[in-house]
Formats: structure tokens, sequence, C-alpha cells
């Protein structure tokens, strides 16, 4: 294997890993508990006090579903390496 090969091989696992983190942060930003005013900008809430139940369990649910398409990312990768 020669120095270019290795290069090649390196760089790309650091580029496949951060693509990676950057997908699972917007992921998580975009699911992240929000709820929007009349006033057309998005408010974010600080703490989970501040939702109400039906925004608490909007909240849950999204968690859950970004939780499942980690999940299924990962499992696609896995199933690409065989």
């Amino acid at each position: 294997m020669n120095a270019n090969q290795l290069f090649n091989m390196i760089s790309r696992m650091v580029l496949r890993r951060l693509v990676n983190k950057g997908v699972n942060a917007g992921i998580n930003r975009a699911v992240k508990g929000r709820n929007t005013a009349g006033d057309g900008q998005t408010h974010h809430a600080d703490t989970p006090e501040e939702l109400t139940p039906a925004e608490r369990k909007q909240a849950r649910q999204a968690r859950r579903v970004a939780k499942r398409a980690r999940q299924a990312a990962r499992a696609a990768r896995r199933a690409g390496r065989l």
C-alpha cells in the first residue's frame, strides 16, 4: 500500500466521522423542543416546565423518532459493510 492510498483511506475515515457527527447534530437540532409564537419567529423553550403537556408529548415523540432514525442509519452502515 503506497502513501497515496494510506492518505486517501485516512482522509475518508475522518471525513465520514465528521459528516456523521454533522448529520446527527442537525437531526438533534431540528427535533429539539421548539414552540412557535404567533409572531412568525421560532422560540426555544428553556426548560421543560415552560412547555405545555401537549408540547412535552410532541417533543418526547420527536426525540424517539430521531433516536430511531439514528439507529436505522447505524444499522444501514453496518449492513453496508457486509
